[in-house]
């Protein structure tokens, strides 16, 4: 929620410390950073301070700038990205985006880097965006919001050693930069050095402490080690400072379900909603609803909230909301075992995104990981030979494009056919290939080490899985009890 991911919600790349008016070409003095290609000296300072509030997570704040700076040069092309970015629906990040990328042949070859890179990630091409954003970073050595944007991509793909390389290169030329405290602090939580985390998440702190975020930041690590009191105090800290800062709600909502206190949790949210301010806003709080009541067990109330979102979205035509709404039920159906309607969800989120007017490349992103939602459902059914034929088609289609994300689920799926099998040797290193930041990848590699009969391996990956503490996560609410249920047998 606080994290900048690959797609979306990016650390900006650019830096102006001194600006010169060039024929309508506003530029950088310093050598190493990334110019702004805008035509007007005011545009230029609506968005300094539209990327300011976005690079605190204060998006829905933003939004003002991002539009003053349009209005006054529309051919502003970063100002552009970023009001795509700061969009609270799927839909206005596309309708947005689009018109950021129609004018890639007017900007500065960094601006360029940047908008293409988001491209291929959107397009689902990791990779490409990886060699987009080293290109940026060797071009423009000492601007920091390109490093800590590699860093970003690196994070993304849980190259975390790497993340950190980018991160220290970003503090080394700005060490006041405070956005990239928050990743680094991200960074050493997932390797599980919980003391340097906290040490970034600090200093994040210092630098802006009349901003919510590095509080919510601070309150999340908290969580992940189980202090759940001490996470909900700090997330009030954040609402103190800010009383709609979204993913605070939702982080206290959090701890509340890990602490068995739903209902509570839900109370939360339901403030959330009422004091939401726009359909992205309200689309969270009802989203961590549907997750607190899975985790509670009550499927049925979760399938309501998701319609909710569903209906919602297709009020606006925002068929990329629509199609992951689809999807979320399917997973229930699927865990509920209802294999039927989990493939009714499937496909008609894949045909809601092909008769959509997005991208072609983006309807391919879909129709791959249809593959992988098909795969499983025809393993579940008894259905071997289908699965194992869209696990095929799945893997092909995946390496075309060089997807990370999609390679883990390739493996995913293989490791699920061959526990299936009772080919646990098999099932452990594919799991092993797999989502390392999923919890279900981890009750999986406890159910294949404990066919294998090595119960100290099973317990350890059973613990991972029951003590992940992933802030409002779909996956970890599907088995985090029983994965603790499975604990007590082993």
């Amino acid at each position: 929620m606080k994290q900048f991911f690959f797609c979306s919600k990016f650390t900006v790349i650019v830096v102006i410390l001194s600006i010169l008016c060039l024929s309508g070409f506003i530029q950088a003095k310093d050598e190493g950073k990334v110019p702004i290609t805008t035509s007007s000296q005011e545009a230029l300072q609506d968005f300094l301070k539209g990327r300011e509030l976005f690079e605190n997570l204060l998006a829905q704040e933003s939004l003002q700038y991002f539009e003053k700076a349009i209005k006054k040069d529309p051919n502003f092309a970063l100002a552009r990205l970023y009001y795509a970015n700061a969009q609270p629906i799927p839909k206005g990040f596309f309708d947005e985006f689009e018109k950021a990328v129609a004018l890639v042949d007017k900007v500065s070859d960094g601006e360029r880097y940047w908008i293409l890179g988001v491209q291929a990630a959107v397009n689902g091409m990791t990779l490409k965006q990886r060699e987009l954003f080293q290109k940026l970073c060797q071009a423009y050595p000492n601007d920091e919001r390109a490093h800590g944007l590699l860093g970003n991509h690196y994070f993304g793909q849980q190259m975390f050693e790497e993340a950190i390389q980018e991160y220290e290169r970003t503090i080394e030329i700005n060490p006041e930069y405070p956005q990239v405290y928050n990743q680094l602090g991200y960074s050493y939580r997932q390797l599980e050095n919980y003391t340097k985390a906290e040490e970034a998440f600090k200093k994040y702190t210092e630098l802006i402490p009349n901003d919510p975020n590095p509080y919510d930041s601070y309150a999340e690590l908290k969580m992940k080690i189980g202090d759940y009191e001490s996470s909900i105090e700090i997330y009030r800290k954040a609402l103190e400072v800010n009383p709609n800062f979204v993913a605070s709600h939702i982080g206290i909502a959090t701890n509340y379900n890990f602490m068995g206190e739903h209902e509570k949790g839900r109370g939360q949210l339901k403030k959330l909603f009422e004091i939401a301010r726009n359909d992205g806003e309200r689309r969270q709080a009802r989203f961590a609803m549907a997750v607190s009541y899975v985790d509670e067990g009550n499927f049925e109330k979760a399938l309501e909230e998701l319609d909710w979102m569903y209906k919602t979205a297709k009020n606006v035509n925002d068929a990329a909301a629509m199609a992951g709404d689809l999807v979320n039920m399917g997973n229930i159906y699927y865990e509920m075992g209802d294999y039927d309607d989990a493939a009714v969800r499937y496909e008609k989120s894949l045909q809601t995104m092909i008769s959509s007017d997005l991208e072609k490349k983006v309807i391919n992103n879909a129709r791959r990981l249809y593959l992988y939602n098909a795969g499983k459902v025809a393993l579940q059914k008894g259905d071997l030979k289908t699965s194992k034929e869209k696990s095929d088609e799945f893997k092909k289609a995946v390496l075309e494009v060089r997807n990370t994300f999609q390679t883990w689920l390739s493996h995913e799926l293989d490791g699920m056919i061959a526990l299936s099998e009772k080919r646990y040797e098999t099932a452990i290193e594919e799991f092993k290939s797999a989502n390392q930041q999923n919890p279900y990848t981890f009750y999986r590699m406890a159910i294949a080490y404990e066919g294998i009969g090595n119960k100290e391996k099973a317990k350890k990956y059973c613990q991972k899985a029951a003590n992940h503490n992933t802030l409002n996560n779909m996956n970890y609410a599907f088995i985090r009890t029983k994965a603790k249920g499975m604990l007590l047998n082993l």
